[in-house]
This record gives structure tokens, C-alpha cells and sequence, in this order.
């Protein structure tokens, strides 16, 4: 399983909100925002504190996508 979170820092460059900005007031570790800049997997709690930051849904930040084979 593979996930993108493209969606997410489009919404942050259209909100104009800077990453670090974000990872403070959703209290994110930075290896967290490393995973999310890698499209890694992250927790799911760290994703609603990102959504609640953001007022948006999970949809809003994330997309799954096929692993390539």
C-alpha cells in the first residue's frame, strides 16, 4: 500500500501556512513531517490532529495510490 500526501502541502501553499508552522501547532515530531514528506505511513491520530489544524478531511491531505510494480 502506498500513500501520496501531495494534497497536503498543496493545501498548506494554498492556505499559506509554512510546514514548520504546522508541526508546531499540530505538536508533530519532525521524523513525523520527514515520513510525510517521504510518503511514508504515518498514524492516524497524527493525521486528525493535521486535519483538525487544517479544517479539512483526510481526503483533503492524503491519497492512496497503487504501489509500482
Amino acid at each position: 500500500m502506498a500513500v501520496s500526501y501531495d494534497r497536503l502541502w498543496k493545501l498548506l501553499i494554498d492556505k499559506k501556512i509554512r510546514p514548520a508552522d504546522l508541526r508546531k501547532e499540530a505538536e508533530i515530531a519532525p521524523n513525523t513531517m520527514t515520513k510525510l514528506r517521504k510518503d511514508e505511513s504515518v498514524n492516524l491520530a497524527i493525521l486528525g490532529r493535521i486535519c483538525n489544524v487544517l479544517s479539512c478531511d483526510y481526503g483533503d491531505i492524503m491519497e492512496y495510490v497503487e504501489d509500482p510494480k
